[in-house]
Formats: structure tokens, sequence, C-alpha cells
């Protein structure tokens, strides 16, 4: 967040410099730029950045992500502070798993296990580890002492039903590792 408060007063920095140099210019050929002008294009221009920033945020980031990362979901909002995010909402949260960390069971070949990362903006990044039944269709969440043996005994979760086009089963289970 600091990262974007400095960027976007840099910006209005830019902008100033720009618009001093041109009201000097202007001035040498007789022309004069109104007194408004230099606060509201510094204005405009953060602003401007502000939101190009949080548009551009999602495919920043998710361009930045190796191969072997799939996003398998994301999380948009709307802001009453900013009315044109009804319109357009903006991606401000999503899922990814990374498809080489899986690991399937030699003993049960539907039962994967994974992690998750889940990534919001302004927030550490979070990893969370997932079992899949492929063949049950149903996951488990692997919190603190919760663990899966090789032979499909679940301890400290249960069980969850998940439809068959969840995304989140599809990437699990789309190619079974080893």
């Amino acid at each position: 967040m600091w990262v974007d408060i400095l960027s976007m007063a840099a910006i209005g920095v830019l902008v100033a410099c720009a618009i001093f140099i041109v009201r000097r210019v202007l001035k040498q050929r007789g022309h004069r730029i109104p007194r408004w002008a230099m606060p509201a294009l510094i204005g405009a221009g953060m602003i401007g950045y502000s939101i190009w920033n949080e548009y551009s945020w999602f495919d920043r980031i998710t361009s930045q992500l190796p191969t072997t990362v799939a996003v398998v979901g994301q999380g948009q909002r709307s802001d009453f502070w900013a009315p044109w995010t009804y319109l357009w909402p903006v991606t401000t949260r999503f899922m990814a798993m990374d498809m080489q960390n899986r690991v399937a069971s030699r003993q049960l070949p539907g039962l994967v296990v994974t992690e998750l990362l889940l990534v919001e903006r302004w927030q550490a990044t979070r990893k969370v580890h997932l079992a899949f039944d492929c063949h049950e269709r149903r996951r488990a969440d692997l919190f603190g002492q919760a663990r899966i043996e090789a032979d499909g005994t679940l301890s400290g979760a249960k069980w969850q039903p998940v439809a068959p086009d969840d995304p989140l089963l599809r990437a699990a289970c789309a190619a079974r590792v080893t």
C-alpha cells in the first residue's frame, strides 16, 4: 500500500514538473496557463494513475507467475467512493494452484494433495494445503494438525463435497502427478 501511495505522489511531482516546463515555454511565447490548471492536472494525473494501478493489478501480478501456476478463481469488488467500479468491478484477490506441487497417492490414484495460494492486494500471500478425492468429488482443507495418509485416511479434517465443475477440483485433478 505504501508503494502505491509513494508512486501516486511521484506521479504528482512528475506532472507538476511537466506543467512547470510547459508553463515556462508558453510564457516565453506570450501565452498563459490559468492558475487552476496546475493543481487540476496534478490531481487528474494522480487519480488517473490510481485507477490504472487498481485495474491493472491482477494482470500485472498474474503475468509474473510461473507457467506451472494456474489461476483458479478471482474476487472482485465495487466501492461507493469509486462509482465506476459498479460498472467495471476491480479484481482485488485471486486463488492460484501450483500444478508442479501436486502430489498424487500411489495407493489411491484419485487422491491428490496440493497447495492453494491465496493472493490479495495489500496482503501477504497465504498458502493453504488441500486434499482432493477426484473420484468421489470431494475436498478436505488441511489446516493445523489435519493430515491425510497415502491410503486416503483423513485425520483432523472432514471431506466436503464439491461440484463436478468446481475450478479447484478440475485444476487439482486435471493431470495427476506422482
